[in-house]
């Protein structure tokens, strides 16, 4: 019986051969094998979409390049670094600049033609061959960005690291990508590989030398490293510095500080790779590559050394901080980046970034920055401090630092400045970038002259100095030192003069109920927050922040200036390589306080050091140099909470100089420290008189202005004299009172009344009431101050 088609023992037989393992591959293998031909097709024709697309979209973003001319982009691409300097006033450098990489230029001729081979054995290695790119590593690259696999695979060609270099910016994006695409192959059109190849050895960074110095261009590379130049190198040493530039720092053998690192086994072992990529290229033998492996490199290396210019000095940061900031600020170097002045100057890391982007500007242009810091006078600052400085003392070995200004009242013009007792053991500059508590030295410049301008008070009117506690922490007692008031009213002089407390937070009470103060320190661009200035004990110098020195010193002498304010300045002028200006101060004076109010204030300061809290400051310039304490000084001491700052800031009509001493930690002071700054004070000021006399207007004076308003006052009320409304309904006659000359910038002493004064409960009136009693009449007799004897208020009568 023949079997036909479907008979079942057939049927049964095939399907126990269909499920055999053999089959299941078969299978598996042919669907697999038709997926991947389906895949491979998908991806082909994705790619040619993307590759399309790709192009397209490359085309679009280099269709707004601007390619510049061959005379353009060789300027560009061979564009090195040049020396700027600093100076003083005199003309005389301060410094070179120092820029961020030390860097020779050489000729082809001059470079070794084995560090030539092993940069490019190494670095591109196809170079004489593409046209400035290799498309399949550009592609290749960017499906390891897209993809994020295969990690970083390169792509970039010596032409491209040199156009990344010297052209473009260290912007990533696929426009700057295909920028530097075209300019690559551009570049390529129109040098030769040679002249290409000479630029990049030129313009790339290798690390660091001897000297811990930032290092660009091979020759220096090899004198920084090995003591020679570029065209003498051996084998090895050609091949270290070969690979140097595909991580500088990493592999250089230096620290910041030029001493030879502990560790140097990642410099050498990429030195056997280039030696090994030499030896692929056939570039050198067998026996030429294991005698430079086997060398023993290291003895080749320069021993540490110092840099031959010392930076490393408050002057310079100073000068380079200023010069940065003006140039961060004239460039408007972020503004190509849509930020704003006002979002740079509330975000101190975006300041920080393009200040140093300007200060790199500055580094390596080539330009000159002209400052007003008069050599003979700051170097006689710095000696000063130097054998001085022991008179403030320390503890624990660490020193009482101090910081000076010394400015030109009329201009702002800053002569010199001392920013710490030793650069070495702090570089923080104390003079501009410390910020601490003014202490008492807040009183003139924050109560006193605004009431005076306002016409809130002359100089004798009476302030209440009974026991009282801030408003805002009853629990605390305001404090004249260690008393708690005299239970009296004391006068806005004599407040000022001996520094007590209770009668200007009086005073500054009105002031913030007023709302007047903060717009005077505004003028002198005195940086405190609005909050600020609602605190109580903010006359006495409780801030949140502090001033600095430069900024007392700025307040001060707009007072010495007639209640003009310049800001405080040390640069004149920037030119460029060229001798353009692309800077230049120009005198801004603002207005601050009415001439009268300035030259009340300045005759009151005088009595500070006359026979206030200064007199230890005037005693000792007596005892150095009397011509120069018979100067017509005025000023302020000023002494924070827990003796931890003390100040003395004091004027002639010409200059004003300022020190603060305290530490950095904010340890506190001895309470003889107040003295020992004073004593301090006058040493150095003498110091810098005895070099530079002419700056102080030893034979000028203060005198009082015009304008002023010369009021008779009673000694009791401070007002003018007068019959009183006392609350008991009758008067006191106070006509025959004892009277004196009150000045005021506006509208004159009022008629004394039964709260005569600032500050003061109704129970203290009643007390002070209860003790007056009329002086005895008798002939008045001169006061030491002649007008005193006459009424002169030009509005009361």
């Amino acid at each position: 019986m023949s079997l036909k088609k479907g008979n079942p023992r057939s049927k049964q037989q095939q399907k126990k051969k269909d499920t055999s393992p053999v089959f299941k591959f078969n299978v598996a293998y042919r669907v697999a094998g038709s997926l991947l031909m389906i895949f491979v097709l998908g991806l082909l024709a994705v790619g040619a979409v993307a590759a399309g697309t790709g192009i397209g979209y490359f085309a679009y973003l280099s269709s707004t390049v601007d390619v510049p001319s061959k005379e353009e982009l060789s300027h560009k691409i061979n564009d090195i670094e040049l020396i700027s300097r600093m100076k003083y006033s005199s003309g005389e450098d301060i410094a070179v600049i120092k820029s961020d990489l030390v860097r020779t230029s050489v000729k082809s001729e001059e470079i070794s033609p084995l560090l030539k081979q092993a940069v490019i054995s190494t670095e591109d290695e196809h170079f004489y061959e593409h046209n400035g790119i290799v498309p399949k590593a550009i592609l290749r690259a960017l499906v390891s960005d897209v993809t994020g696999v295969g990690g970083s695979s390169g792509g970039s060609t010596l032409t491209q690291q040199l156009i990344k270099q010297q052209v473009l910016t260290s912007e990533t994006s696929y426009k700057r990508k295909a920028t530097e695409i075209l300019l690559a192959m551009k570049t390529n059109q129109l040098f030769s590989k040679e002249e290409i190849l000479v630029a990049y050895l030129n313009v790339s960074p290798f690390g660091r030398n001897n000297k811990g110095e930032n290092i660009a261009g091979v020759e220096e590379a090899a004198l920084g490293l090995f003591g020679k130049r570029a065209s003498d190198l051996t084998l090895p040493q050609a091949a270290f510095i070969a690979g140097l530039p595909q991580s500088p720092i990493v592999y250089t053998p230096y620290t910041h500080t030029g001493e030879m690192k502990e560790d140097i086994s990642s410099g050498m072992a990429r030195k056997d790779e280039v030696l090994f990529n030499l030896y692929r290229d056939k570039q050198i033998s067998k026996k030429e590559y294991d005698e430079a492996v086997n060398y023993d490199l290291k003895a080749d290396f320069l021993a540490p050394a110092q840099s031959t210019q010392n930076t490393n000095n408050f002057l310079y940061n100073y000068i380079y901080d200023e010069a940065g900031e003006i140039m961060m600020n004239v460039m408007k170097v972020y503004e190509g980046d849509n930020i704003t002045a006002e979002e740079i100057a509330a975000d101190k890391k975006l300041y920080l970034r393009y200040l140093n982007l300007a200060k790199k500007e500055i580094a390596t242009r080539g330009y000159t920055v002209e400052t007003t810091i008069d050599k003979n006078i700051y170097n006689a600052m710095q000696e000063a401090v130097a054998q001085y400085g022991d008179i403030l003392g320390g503890y624990n070995g660490k020193l009482v630092e101090t910081g000076s200004v010394l400015m030109d009242n009329k201009t702002g013009r800053i002569y010199g400045f001392i920013g710490g007792r030793d650069y070495q053991k702090s570089q923080n500059n104390h003079a501009f970038q410390t910020r601490r508590s003014p202490a008492s030295t807040m009183k003139p410049i924050l109560g006193y002259a605004p009431a005076i301008d306002i016409g809130l008070i002359g100089s004798e009117t009476m302030l209440a100095d009974f026991p009282r506690t801030y408003k805002a922490d009853p629990s605390k007692a305001v404090k004249n030192y260690d008393n708690t008031g005299t239970s009296t009213f004391k006068s806005v002089r004599e407040s000022l003069k001996n520094s007590y407390n209770i009668p200007v937070v009086n005073l500054y009470d009105v002031l913030r109920e007023q709302g007047v103060a903060k717009e005077y320190f505004d003028k002198m661009n005195i940086n405190l927050t609005d909050g600020e200035y609602q605190h109580e004990s903010l006359i006495v110098g409780g801030t949140d922040y502090g001033l600095t020195v430069l900024e007392q010193t700025g307040a001060f002498a707009t007072l010495a200036n007639g209640g003009v304010y310049n800001k405080g300045y040390s640069i004149t002028k920037i030119t460029d390589k060229d001798g353009n200006v692309v800077y230049e101060h120009k005198e801004d004076p603002v207005r601050v306080f009415k001439p009268a109010t300035a030259s009340i204030m300045n005759d009151m300061m005088r009595d500070v050091l006359q026979s206030g809290t200064g007199t230890a400051a005037k005693n000792t310039l007596y005892s150095v140099d009397n011509n120069l304490a018979n100067a017509d000084w005025v000023g302020k001491t000023g002494t924070s909470e827990e003796y931890k700052d003390y100040w003395f800031t004091a004027s002639t009509p010409a200059i004003t100089m300022s020190s603060w001493i305290g530490y950095d930690d904010g340890t506190i002071l001895s309470t003889s420290a107040g003295h020992s700054n004073m004593v301090y004070w006058a040493y150095v000021t003498n110091y810098v008189y005895q070099r530079a006399p002419e700056i102080f207007g030893v034979d000028q004076r203060f005198e009082l202005d015009e304008s002023v308003i010369k009021s008779t006052v009673s000694t009791f009320t401070g007002e003018r004299p007068g019959k009183v409304q006392m609350p008991e309904n009758y008067t006191k006659d106070l006509s025959g009172d004892k009277t004196t000359t009150s000045y005021y910038a506006v509208d004159g002493a009022p008629q004394s009344s039964y709260r005569f004064g600032i500050g003061g409960t109704d129970a203290d009136y009643k007390t002070v009431w209860a003790k007056y009693s009329p002086p005895v009449q008798r002939k008045k007799k001169a006061d030491k101050r002649p007008e005193n004897n006459e009424d002169k208020d030009k509005k009361d009568d």
